[in-house]
């Protein structure tokens, strides 16, 4: 895993600090799932996106490198050997386990999220990809206890959720325009995230373990 500074971390963590609308791991995994389908958008299209989710629009430093970074995701998860290299926006082995499950469930809700918007149709095999990132997503963790399964659960969860960008990312992409969260998305529809969480029953998973 690279460090804060080469993973992107720092910069994320600096460009976002004023805009607390949701953590800068959450936001990376709707940008992730987004692209994963999606040509990169300008500017502007991210401002479309963000007023469409109902967040505020950050500063114009942070748009310029959620850009940037949104343009590197897509073309990187366009080519089968640049696309192994992804990896979700976390903290290093320097930050304490509790804080990078803490940002890897976010980004676990966040990337369900982008191709919820991105309004993605799932095979069964990637409805299974996305159910095992569902509970990743619903883990709870209630305090800073020592984590059960330590590193060796982490490692686990971390390659599996880097993993599911690259196995979905198979599909033509469209322009952002066109999605029908920006079109106008009708009443009945229902989303990827949405059909997906009918079809799965997805536990609630208890990551602390009680100190003896």
């Amino acid at each position: 895993m690279a460090t804060d500074y080469l993973s992107g971390w720092d910069d994320w963590a600096s460009a976002f600090g004023d805009w607390t609308d949701i953590s800068i791991s959450e936001l990376h995994g709707i940008m992730t799932g987004i692209m994963t389908v999606c040509h990169a958008p300008d500017t502007d299209g991210w401002v479309r996106l963000l007023e469409e989710m109902s967040f505020g629009i950050p500063s114009e430093s942070a748009l310029e490198l959620l850009t940037d970074y949104a343009e590197d995701v897509s073309f990187a998860l366009k080519d089968k050997d640049d696309a192994y290299g992804y990896e979700p926006l976390v903290p290093d082995d320097e930050h304490e386990l509790y804080e990078r499950v803490l940002a890897l469930k976010d980004w676990a809700g966040g990337y369900i999220t982008g191709i919820g918007v991105a309004g993605v149709t799932l095979s069964a095999d990637e409805n299974e990809l996305i159910g095992t990132l569902m509970e990743i997503a619903a883990i709870r963790l209630d305090d800073e206890e020592s984590l059960e399964g330590g590193e060796e659960m982490w490692l686990q969860l971390f390659e599996f959720a880097r993993m599911v960008p690259v196995s979905l990312a198979v599909r033509q992409r469209q322009d952002v325009k066109n999605l029908a969260l920006l079109k106008g998305l009708p009443p009945e529809a229902k989303t990827a995230n949405e059909l997906a969480s009918e079809k799965l029953a997805v536990p609630v998973i208890d990551a602390m373990a009680s100190k003896q």
